[in-house]
C-alpha cells in the first residue's frame, strides 16, 4: 500500500493560512472548544444559507471515527450528524457490521448544509474545493483529538479530502489505506448513496456496505487495547 498524505491544505500550514479555518483553531484545543469556535465559523460562504454549524459528535476517544461530506437537511435543522435518513440507514448497517454507533465519533469534512431550493424542499449540493479547503483545518483538529484507531471515509469526498485527490472509491472501497490518520483506515460509498440506488439494487448495495463496515469491525478488535 502506498502511505497517503493529507490534501486540501491538510497539514500545509502555508496552505492554510488564508482562506480556511485555520485561525479559529485555539491552541491547546478540546473538542468542546472546537465546537464552540466553530458554531461562528464564516471561512467560506456557505454559513450565510445553513442554520448552523454541525460538528462531529462522539467520545472524545472513540476508537473509530466515521467521517462523510457534509451535513443534510435534517442535520441542518437539528445540529446533529447523521440524524437524517442516511444517518438512520448507517445506523442500522453499524449494528449489523457488529460495530456500536455510541462509541463511534461520526463527523463531515464540511461542516455547514450546502442546498439549493426546489420548491418547498432544500436539496443537498456538493461542496467545491474552495469550500472543503475552508473546513478542513476543523476535521484535522478533530483526528488530531480523537486519535482514532480506525478511520472510515464514507463518499468519495470524504475520500479526496483525507487520502488525496487521486483517491477513487469505486476502484478501492474497503482497501486497507495506509495513511498517517489512523492505524487502519478505509473508504467505502456514503449511505445516502445506497438510498438513492434502485430498490432492485438496494439490498445488495446495502450488503456491500455492511462488509466495508465489517472490515472497519475487524480493524478495531486487532487494535482493541
Amino acid at each position: 500500500m502506498a502511505r497517503t498524505q493529507l490534501s486540501l491544505g491538510f497539514d500545509d500550514p502555508a496552505g492554510a493560512a488564508g482562506g480556511t479555518a485555520a485561525a479559529l483553531i485555539p491552541p491547546n484545543p478540546t473538542l468542546a472548544s472546537l465546537r464552540s469556535r466553530a458554531a461562528d465559523c464564516t471561512a467560506c460562504p456557505l454559513y450565510k444559507n445553513a442554520t448552523q454549524t454541525v460538528f462531529g459528535e462522539g467520545p472524545a476517544h472513540a476508537p473509530l471515527m466515521l467521517v462523510g461530506e457534509t451535513p443534510g437537511d435534517r442535520e441542518d435543522v437539528e445540529g446533529h450528524p447523521f440524524v437524517g435518513p442516511a444517518g438512520k440507514l448507517l445506523d442500522q448497517c453499524l449494528e449489523e457490521a457488529g460495530i456500536d454507533r455510541a462509541e463511534a465519533y461520526v463527523s463531515n469534512v464540511v461542516k455547514h448544509f450546502k442546498w439549493v431550493p426546489r420548491g418547498k424542499r432544500r436539496l443537498h449540493q456538493k461542496p467545491n474545493a474552495m469550500e472543503i479547503r475552508a473546513c478542513t483545518p476543523w476535521l484535522a483538529a478533530e483526528i488530531a483529538l480523537v486519535k482514532p484507531r480506525v478511520l472510515v471515509a464514507l463518499g468519495a469526498t470524504a475520500a479526496q479530502a483525507l487520502f488525496g485527490s487521486a483517491f477513487r472509491v469505486s476502484r478501492q472501497r474497503g482497501e486497507p489505506v495506509a495513511t498517517n490518520l489512523a492505524p487502519h483506515a478505509l473508504a467505502t460509498v456514503h449511505p445516502s448513496a445506497l438510498l438513492r440506488t434502485e430498490d432492485a439494487d438496494r439490498a445488495e448495495a446495502i450488503r456491500h456496505f455492511v462488509d466495508d463496515l465489517r472490515r472497519a469491525a475487524r480493524a478495531l478488535r486487532r487494535e482493541a487495547p
